[in-house]
Parts: structure tokens; C-alpha cells; sequence
């Protein structure tokens, strides 16, 4: 079976769906919400759905357990997902949901990266970290000159 999924970022969702998007030739083309938008976040993220990746070209190959997925980007630079093997739409659109928790779970930690390693330089000092039950972070830092 072959099942595509085109990723559409958040902020352009609602305008692509009022628009419509128009079934591809032979195959169903269904529309994912998604803020999926850095390759290299991509990559460590279906790596955190426990995908071989494999980069090809400017596509990214995600290899499962029975399932194929080939993400590429159109010139609008958004992604879409053609899966292949032992999938329905169902199953691929849940996989799409969990790499795009995944997703959200590597850009969370870039920006907490970015900002602990930026602090210094704004003459704040990291105090303390806490991570809530559901996986917000709160960051407290000490402002150490005027």
C-alpha cells in the first residue's frame, strides 16, 4: 500500500484546507497539520520514533518496521511524506503525530540550548531548571550586573 501526506505548517493550515488540496493522480494526497520545518530537527526527531535515517539528496528516507517514508519539500518548502509497505492512512497519519510530538520535543531543546548558552553574554546566570509532568521547563535565571 502507498499512503502521501502532505505536512502543512500550522500558520498556513487553515488557508490549505478552506483552499483544498486535490488528490494526486492515482493516489490519495491527505493534509497533516504539522510545525515540521528544520531538516536536522526532522532527522533526530524520526530518530526518536526509532527510524533508520537515511538523508538522499535534499529527501530524508525514515525506515520502520514494514514501513518506508521519503519526506521531501516542495518549492514552498513544505514537507510532505509518501509512505510505502505495511501502511494505511490511519497508521501513517499516526505516525506523522508522533514524529511531530517528537518534532516539538527537539525544537524545545534547541531554544533551551540556545538560551542557557546565550545567558552569560546578557549577564544572567542559569539558577535552576524544572521539568513539569508534562514536559514543560521552567528556567530561573539570576541577573548578575545592571
Amino acid at each position: 500500500m502507498s499512503v502521501s501526506l502532505l505536512l502543512i505548517p500550522l500558520a498556513i493550515a487553515a488557508a490549505a484546507a478552506r483552499a483544498g488540496l486535490a488528490k494526486g493522480a492515482g493516489t490519495s494526497v491527505y493534509t497533516v497539520e504539522t510545525r515540521m520545518r528544520d531538516a536536522g530537527l526532522l532527522a533526530a526527531a524520526l530518530r526518536d520514533t526509532r527510524a533508520v535515517v537515511t538523508p538522499d539528496g535534499a529527501d530524508l528516507v525514515a525506515d520502520w518496521a514494514g514501513v518506508r517514508a521519503r519526506f521531501s519539500r516542495d518549492e514552498r518548502q513544505i514537507w510532505s511524506a509518501h509512505f510505502t509497505g505495511d501502511v494505511d492512512e490511519p497508521r501513517a497519519v499516526e505516525i506523522v503525530r508522533a514524529l511531530d510530538a517528537a518534532y516539538g520535543r527537539q525544537v524545545q531543546g534547541a531554544v533551551l540550548a540556545r538560551l542557557t548558552e546565550r545567558a552569560p553574554a546578557a549577564g544572567l546566570r542559569l539558577e535552576s531548571r524544572s521539568v513539569t509532568p508534562d514536559a514543560a521547563v521552567r528556567l530561573v535565571f539570576a541577573v548578575e550586573r545592571a
